[in-house]
């Protein structure tokens, strides 16, 4: 009988350790470990990115993020698009055994700038944009030719805005870390200005001063003409000064512009101003009286007409006018009533509201009030001593005509007190109580105000 040949227990331990680990080895090579690096991570787009996969894949496979793939252990790819992108790279063994995979975040900026243009030179420029993808808090710079000129921080959706002041054109472009946004190009416009130096009284010095800053910006064009006929036509840097003849009354029609150089915007001014007689009085006659009645008008000192005759309307008017603005009182315009006549203004009531009658006992002028505004204004004559009441009234009489007091047309507001036309209103108190106003304008009164008109009166 042959004999049995039998395997030791230790060699059979042995062969199965052995066996096992071929085993584990074959498994683990089945799961490739796969790293990945990119290079930049972050950038404005479009942002180009070098990716590198390494690991124990001999094949790799991309998956960029954005819709589309690539295939390598090295590629190149541009994000055209701002966004948030995440991407993945997948290891293949031979065979097409198992895989591993790695992922990278990728972002890709754009940021934008939006600016108000022309500016006026000296004063707030807005500039605004958008960060995206949208990031709060983000620092934004705002440069101007390079330069940082101010920042912001985006709000939660990435929009950004900064004002800053602009005193010369450039290039403004705003700054996220390496990020840049878009160029605009900003205008400045200019500042002009003009003024007349003189009283522009007939055989008086008068010229015209106009100025642009700032000088840089161009040169001043400047027209000048007197009626249809172009007296000046030049050109200054900086300064203009022209002197204009002042013989005889006229008009002058001023025409300034700059001729803007690059960067900075066109801007014009218009101005006029009249040369009339240092003094207007009774009998004066002509295109300076117009002018005169057409400036009183204007700021609603009444007058019968506008006939270019300087009669006891213009004289009331003048004296109006010298009451409220606190001048000498003689009705005469002078080169004092002329001055004080191209800065005038409307007058307020002291009460702004409905209708009434004011009279200032201190100022002894009448004030026709519509609608909390005044729409006349005439000068009269109260109590020479002092005795015309103060206080809130209503008319409650009204007698046409002459009365025998030569009062004239006379409405009533209390007891035989009125306000009345009268032959004579001098530019002080004067009336035995009553309110004084000149003939000529009583009618008028008289048919536009009716019974219950208030009347207030006050020093």
């Amino acid at each position: 009988m042959q004999a049995e040949h039998r395997i030791p227990v230790r060699k059979i331990a042995l062969i199965s350790a052995f066996c096992l680990l071929l085993w584990a080895r074959a498994v683990h090579a089945g799961t490739n470990a796969v790293s990945i690096q990119a290079t930049p991570m972050s950038g404005g787009a479009p942002l180009t990115v070098d990716f590198t996969a390494s690991g124990d894949g001999v094949a790799f496979h991309w998956d960029f993020g954005d819709g589309t793939a690539g295939d390598g252990a090295t590629i190149e790819h541009t994000y055209q698009q701002a966004g948030h992108y995440t991407a993945t790279v997948t290891g293949s063994a031979f065979g097409g055994g198992a895989t591993g995979q790695a992922s990278v975040a990728i972002t890709a900026y754009a940021l934008s700038l939006r600016a108000s243009t022309p500016v006026k030179v000296g004063s707030p420029g807005v500039f605004a944009g958008q960060l995206a993808p949208a990031t709060a808090g983000a620092y934004v710079v705002l440069e101007r030719n390079g330069k940082q000129v101010a920042h912001a921080r985006t709000k939660a959706n990435g929009t950004f805005r900064i004002k800053t002041r602009v005193r010369a054109p450039g290039s403004f472009q705003a700054l996220y870390g390496n990020i840049a946004s878009n160029e605009r190009a900003v205008r400045v416009r200019p500042i002009l200005s003009a003024r007349f130096a003189g009283a522009g009284t007939v055989g008086s010095p008068l010229a015209l001063i106009a100025r642009v800053r700032p000088a840089s910006a161009g040169r001043i064009h400047v027209v000048v003409r007197s009626g249809a006929r172009k007296v000046f036509d030049g050109r200054a840097s900086g300064l203009a000064r022209v002197h204009l003849k002042t013989g005889t009354p006229g008009t002058y029609r001023v025409a300034l512009s700059v001729e803007a150089k690059p960067g900075f915007a066109n801007t014009a001014l218009a101005l006029r101003k009249t040369v009339v007689p240092p003094r207007l009085s009774w009998g004066s006659r002509g295109i300076s009286v117009r002018f005169l009645e057409q400036q009183l008008v204007a700021l609603h000192y009444a007058l019968s007409g506008i006939d270019g005759y300087y009669g006891q309307d213009d004289y009331d008017a003048v004296t109006a006018f010298e009451k409220v603005n606190g001048m000498s009182r003689d009705g005469v315009a002078g080169p004092a009533v002329w001055n004080r006549l191209e800065n005038a203004t409307i007058p307020r009531p002291r009460y702004p509201s409905g209708d009434h009658i004011e009279v200032d006992k201190s100022r002894q002028v009448l004030f026709d009030v519509r609608g909390g505004k005044v729409v006349k204004i005439l000068p009269v004559s109260t109590g020479a001593t002092g005795n015309t009441p103060t206080g809130t009234f209503h008319v409650y009489s009204k007698e046409p005509g002459y009365n025998q007091k030569l009062m004239y047309y006379s409405m009533y507001f209390l007891g035989n007190f009125a306000v009345h036309g009268y032959p004579d209103v001098p530019a002080y108190p004067a009336s035995h109580g009553c309110v004084r106003i000149p003939i000529w304008v009583a009618v008028s009164m008289y048919d536009t105000h009716g019974y219950g008109t208030t009347v207030i009166i006050y020093y």
